[in-house]
């Protein structure tokens, strides 16, 4: 049987690859990235050893995460089954309705650590909110259009049976996976609907109508991870990429946290509707867009309860003649940007692990507070890198590429039990994998000094 490490591997290089024949930009995006990452490397050999020390180094190339948007339950029930095969699990609660997105969402990833070492693959996945469309009569019709449609392949339905069943699939069959499941992500130029119907979605927002309209819940972008985000922003124009204007997520720091985001503007495509007479009616579609990240470290629920408190002030204090990032810098300057801060206030989670040939000093047992531990040099503290997303970034990201609002604006109204019937399953606390890994980590060294100890 093939591991789900490595048919997410497969899956995610095969992604890669049709997403760059798809959009040649992607391509360009990808080599931008590895420039950056490579310089930023050179001048920081004490970032790179770190990097190396933590098998983070060896995942940083192949580290992606893309993003679908489904339009029923039936789908998202089937989209989890999919990527359970690839060791995906749903992740984390984002109502983005609460910036005027009609769809809230999950991120499938891995969740093991040696897991997310080997590749980190991540989809953010948004079920679009029908019960958000005003209009009955367009809702009806929506639901009807999507009714209608299969995004799945019967070759992968059957071998997603066949795992379940079985319990893993060979190497042949893997591959076959695959090959059948990268049609659901792929671009269809051809609408399933008219221009009229296209355009009285359209108008009720953009994205209602990139979900309802194709056979299928194309992948939107594919986003590639970098070590200096600022950089790479600069320098997408040299590629001939209209960058983002504000780069989502926190400001530029010493200790990086959480995520941040920039883009290019999404491409206007060629589509053809379905019409009168053969060659149909051609239109317009905006929508895939490529996308760069940043990780940093992840926050506990009072470093996250810190960071959107400072986030409201950035956006809503000030006039309006500051610029959005001088604001947001200067929020930030309340938030500590020290690991020995960081840690000491129990804002963000950490690895720990034994020091080499440290010894417990007189006076200190492996009971000891753990900040103890790494202040006698016994044990080293490693921040746990961010592996999800920011509801506020990710509709920042969506909007930009949807030409401001794209439509109706919504009232927030998260539905977490809603999605979750949907799903089929509960979305996995993000914090709680991260806590999980923390005092896992603590007992492990514990445990190793007083076998220590003993000996």
């Amino acid at each position: 049987m093939i591991g789900a490490d490595e048919i997410r591997a497969r899956f995610a290089r095969a992604m890669s690859e049709m997403y760059r024949q798809e959009v040649p930009q992607y391509g360009a995006l990808t080599e931008l990235v590895a420039r950056v990452n490579a310089q930023v490397l050179r001048d920081d050999p004490a970032l790179k050893a770190r990097l190396e020390a933590t098998g983070a180094l060896a995942r940083l190339d192949v580290e992606r995460h893309g993003a679908i948007r489904l339009g029923t339950a039936a789908e998202l029930a089937t989209m989890r089954r999919l990527f359970a095969v690839m060791g995906m699990a749903p992740v984390g609660y984002y109502d983005l309705s609460v910036a005027g997105i009609p769809v809230h969402s999950t991120a499938f990833r891995p969740v093991d650590e040696a897991a997310l070492g080997r590749n980190p693959f991540r989809v953010f996945t948004s079920l679009l909110r029908l019960d958000l469309i005003a209009d009955v009569a367009l809702r009806a019709e929506a639901e009807r259009i999507l009714a209608a449609r299969r995004i799945f392949t019967p070759g992968v339905l059957a071998l997603i049976g066949q795992w379940e069943a079985e319990g893993g699939l060979g190497d042949a069959q893997a591959d076959r996976f695959v090959r059948e499941a990268l049609e659901t992500f792929r671009w269809h130029r051809e609408a399933t609907v008219s221009a009229a119907t296209y355009r009285r979605l359209h108008d009720a927002h953009r994205l209602i109508a990139d979900v309802v309209c194709f056979k299928g819940p194309h992948i939107n972008h594919l986003t590639p991870r970098t070590l200096d985000i600022d950089a790479a922003q600069a320098e997408m124009p040299l590629y001939g990429m209209r960058a983002k204007d504000v780069i989502e997520g926190p400001p530029r720091r010493a200790c990086p946290i959480l995520l941040r985001q920039t883009s290019f503007a999404a491409l206007e495509e060629p589509i053809l509707f379905l019409g009168a007479g053969d060659a149909g009616e051609d239109g317009r579609h905006t929508a895939r867009f490529g996308e760069i990240e940043q990780r940093g470290m992840a926050l506990t629920p009072k470093g996250r309860a810190l960071y959107d408190r400072l986030l409201r002030v950035a956006r809503d204090d000030g006039p309006e003649d500051v610029p959005y990032g001088a604001r947001l810098e200067r929020a930030f300057a309340r938030f500590p940007d020290t690991e020995d801060e960081l840690r000491g206030q129990d804002l963000a989670y950490f690895r720990y692990d034994l020091t080499g040939g440290a010894s417990l000093p007189p006076g200190l047992s492996a009971e000891a507070p753990i900040g103890d531990l790494v202040r006698f040099g016994v044990v080293v503290a490693t921040p746990i890198t961010y592996e999800d997303f920011l509801p506020v970034s990710a509709a920042g990201i969506f909007r930009s590429n949807l030409g401001g609002s794209g439509g109706a604006e919504y009232a927030a109204s998260a539905d977490r039990a809603g999605f979750e019937a949907a799903l089929g399953a509960e979305v996995l606390d993000e914090c709680a994998l991260y806590a999980a890994l923390q005092d896992r980590s603590i007992a492990d060294v514990r445990q190793c000094l007083r076998d220590a100890t003993a000996a």
